[in-house]
């Protein structure tokens, strides 16, 4: 390891179990030599192994549902009591959507579903900046990161409101780091990461055929959980102190690529 946060403290939203990428990006900070805290909303604390985690990278596990202000304005006062002081990073892997969970058809929504998906999955992440800003308790020359997908770009069969979410999200990253950077030099960042096998991902339909698609449409193939913790943990590091506003594409080259050889080569044997 190379103690590229060491030194550093931070909160890491979204670990559910050993397959999220939040759970890689915690055990990587951790061994980085980063202090953290742990949140995720109660309902999800309930279904996975969180406290594990906790009790591997020494820290504790603050609920809170991140729709809700006074929910994040506890985060923020436990989090600066555990840690001892302001934070350096923040990680926000927060998505979900009540109509994609119901197996609402796109042309079928519920309105009201669609509100919720849009306040859990991106107005979430304004309001943990916006109190966070309040709150003051960003250090200078902060990093703010949260994971987006390419279908912000790009229709996805099954992905439904998902996509206005995240699109919704990568313009509040642009939004927020404009006024952050300004203010503080804190940096605010999306990363647009190739589809990965999380215990979310894989329960979406034809998750599979289009994780071989995927793979074989990217030059250096698929980026898994791991890869994204590295490239996360470079974005926590003073090595990325000048870049902000920016969806990065961490995708093998997915979303550069027109056609490649492995698929035309597939195609081929397919007729």
């Amino acid at each position: 390891m190379y103690n590229l946060l060491k030194g550093k403290r931070g909160i890491i939203s979204g670990a559910l179990d050993q397959h999220s990428i939040a759970w890689k990006i915690a055990e990587l900070a951790h061994r980085e030599g980063a202090t953290f805290t742990l949140t995720n909303a109660p309902i999800a604390l309930r279904m996975g192994a969180i406290n594990e985690l906790a009790t591997a990278c020494n820290t504790v596990v603050v609920p809170a549902d991140a729709t809700s202000i006074e929910d994040i304005e506890n985060l923020y006062k436990k989090s600066e009591e555990q840690l001892g002081g302001k934070i350096d990073f923040l990680l926000h892997s927060i998505g979900m959507s009540p109509n994609v969970r119901k197996k609402k058809d796109y042309g079928d929504l519920n309105y009201e579903f669609m509100l919720k998906t849009m306040d859990i999955s991106a107005i979430s992440f304004h309001k943990m900046m916006q109190v966070g800003e309040k709150l003051n308790i960003f250090n200078d020359e902060a990093s703010i990161v949260a994971l987006t997908y390419i279908a912000a770009q790009r229709t996805f069969p099954d992905y439904s409101d998902m996509a206005q979410a995240k699109a919704m999200l990568e313009s509040i990253a642009r939004s927020y780091g404009y006024r952050l950077g300004v203010k503080q030099r804190i940096r605010v960042n999306t990363i647009s990461q190739s589809p990965t096998a999380t215990t979310a991902g894989t329960g979406v339909s034809g998750f599979d055929v289009f994780m071989d698609y995927a793979d074989k449409m990217s030059p250096l193939g698929n980026a898994t959980a791991e890869d994204c913790a590295n490239y996360v943990i470079s974005l926590f590091s003073d090595l990325t102190k000048k870049v902000t506003m920016q969806n990065l594409f961490h995708d093998g080259g997915f979303s550069a690529s027109g056609i490649t050889e492995a698929l035309v080569e597939q195609f081929t044997k397919n007729k």
